[in-house]
């Protein structure tokens, strides 16, 4: 790995890491994804004993990851080597809402959606249903 990294990632980070990585994939973090960050860190079960100043932390680190030639490949590594599989599509489910959280997906978030189906081996139908779930929940009226 290109990146070493003084402390493993937990598997909270990694979630942290893709929903900011959906969130900056198009180079402008937006109020509305941030916020739908911000409070799936704090609403969620799975986040119930992160740190959330760790944030900034997992923030940093993908954007010096997405300035690297070979940045999202060593994002992907860092993801594989420290998310349990059992949690592959809940990281799916939560970058979809945070892709979705604007109202509008753009081409560049859909890229990178698309990826993370493939790096993390989330099954077509799988992700045709979370994709579904995030759309719904983030219609406006």
């Amino acid at each position: 790995m290109t990146q070493a990294s003084p402390h493993p990632l937990t598997s909270q980070d990694c979630l942290v890491a893709l929903m900011i990585a959906v969130s900056a994939s198009d180079q402008n973090l937006r109020t509305a994804e941030l916020v739908k960050i911000e409070s799936s860190v704090n609403m969620l079960p799975i986040f119930a004993d992160y740190d959330i100043d760790r944030i900034r932390t997992m923030s940093q680190m993908v954007f010096e990851l997405f300035e690297q030639e070979d940045g999202l490949d060593a994002l992907f590594g860092l993801i594989r080597d420290n998310l349990p599989e059992r949690l592959f599509e809940t990281a799916y489910a939560l970058a979809c809402d945070v892709a979705a959280a604007d109202g509008t997906l753009r081409e560049e978030e859909l890229r990178l959606l698309e990826e993370i189906r493939y790096e993390l081996d989330i099954d077509r139908l799988h992700a045709a249903a979370i994709e579904r779930g995030a759309r719904a929940r983030h219609l406006s009226a």
